[in-house]
């Protein structure tokens, strides 16, 4: 039988990408760098810059392609004197000094530079890419009336999450820039309907943003400036099918950025297929421990600052039927007034079980998990936020993002499943903006 004919895959290839090239060539142009460098940035020896990122968590800062790292801002007006109108947002917030990560993330999202930030989650990373997409969208050269939809996309893996972001970007109001949060629990058509009267930045969970591009509701074509926030945890949650969907409908010359707070081969793999060049912020892990034996136990308090090594922890080995009592202990006795703790279990019978006899033994807590509704979520956090409870207990659909700053005991009722999970859950005590 004659031979089957071999396949080009030379030929192939370079077809494919003259058809991503006419894909995309009427695209209006980018401009990416709005970087200004401030002569007293510029002028840091590597002495001082080594120096400052050693005190500031110990900081590293690489580029894949060896390209010059940025040397960090170490003041708001470093960063943002050029901007005075953002400047004056951030005045308003009453930050004092930019966090670790946004003193290096900074200089390099506003020269366009693609970035992937390694930090604990509470370490003002929404920040770090928040406001240098806000400048990329306002300065780009095609009117924003001429662009056909929105130009900064955030996908974050959890509705919580992507919430928390659409408010940290509702408070700087600038240049008229809308956000708008789309994600499954919420209202489909409430959501629909704020889409269609424009808007300038997505924050969408991967199914709502998938299901809007299929039925033709929403167009992200548009987008030049992309956002995966907190990737790690997307890909443990299974959604990189869904994310790389949604990839084939961005420009590729777009700029991207990606957080997370750790650093497995997933997230790697991701980075290496859809950023180009990047550099890599990493600020320095909680450096954390944990023996082989069972710990039952693992409580964690915050300190007053506001740094990645801001928590002390603690552990109490104790037989599970006396787990219960423990913690209505520590919960009765040991809370000062103004503490707010959250407690954090593996199942969902387990915080409706606690919730319902701390109630009953006159504690005053709510609980949130994967079975409650969105409203009844929203409605417990809220309560925690606002001291109407000073407990939250929950499953693990709370350990990211949720952004209560005044939380100051984690209790680890069942210990977490990796030191992933751990790292995100202490995440919820010692946060930055």
């Amino acid at each position: 039988s004659p031979c089957s004919p071999r396949i080009n895959w030379k030929e192939l290839h370079a077809n494919r990408e003259a058809n991503e090239a006419k894909k995309w060539e009427h695209c209006p142009q980018i401009k990416k760098n709005f970087y200004f460098e401030d002569p007293g940035v510029a002028n840091m020896t590597p002495e001082e810059v080594e120096e400052f990122r050693k005190a500031n968590n110990k900081i590293t800062c690489t580029s894949e392609s060896g390209d010059q790292v940025p040397n960090p801002v170490r003041t708001f007006e470093e960063a943002f004197e050029h901007y005075p109108e953002i400047l004056t947002e951030i005045y308003k917030q009453k930050f004092q000094t930019p966090s670790p990560v946004q003193s290096q993330a900074w200089p390099i999202a506003l020269q366009g530079k693609d970035f992937i930030g390694i930090a604990q989650t509470g370490t003002g990373k929404t920040l770090a890419f928040l406001l240098p997409g806000l400048i990329h969208i306002d300065l780009q050269p095609c009117p924003r009336s001429q662009r056909g939809g929105p130009n900064m996309l955030v996908l974050s893996p959890t509705r919580e999450l992507a919430l928390q972001i659409e408010k940290e970007a509702k408070k700087y109001s600038y240049k008229g820039i809308k956000c708008v949060c789309v994600y499954g629990g919420g209202s489909r058509r409430d959501q629909i309907n704020l889409v269609q009267k424009g808007v300038e930045i997505i924050v969408a969970t991967p199914g709502r943003l998938n299901d809007l591009l299929m039925n033709g509701i929403l167009n992200i074509t548009s987008v030049t400036f992309l956002v995966l926030d907190e990737a790690d945890r997307m890909l443990d949650m299974g959604f990189e099918p869904q994310i790389m969907k949604i990839l084939l409908d961005i420009r590729p010359d777009r700029q991207t950025i990606m957080t997370s707070a750790t650093w497995p081969p997933g997230v790697r793999r991701l980075a290496t297929k859809y950023m180009k060049n990047p550099f890599m912020v990493n600020v320095g892990s909680l450096d954390l421990a944990v023996s082989a034996f069972n710990l039952s136990l693992f409580v964690v308090k915050v300190n007053k600052t506001l740094t990645v090594h801001s928590v002390t922890q603690y552990v109490e080995i104790i037989d599970d039927e006396e787990k219960k009592d423990r913690v209505r202990q520590f919960c009765m006795e040991e809370m000062d007034e103004e503490d707010k703790a959250m407690i954090f279990v593996g199942r969902k019978v387990t915080a409706d079980d606690l919730s319902s006899d701390f109630s009953l033994d006159g504690i005053n807590c709510e609980c949130i998990h994967g079975d409650r509704s969105q409203c009844d979520r929203e409605s417990a956090l809220e309560a925690l936020k606002d001291g109407v409870v000073r407990i939250l207990i929950a499953t693990d659909v709370a350990s990211r993002g949720i952004d209560i700053k005044d939380v100051t005991w984690v209790v680890n009722y069942d210990f977490p499943r990796d030191m992933e999970e751990y790292v995100h859950r202490v995440g919820r005590t010692g946060r930055a903006g």
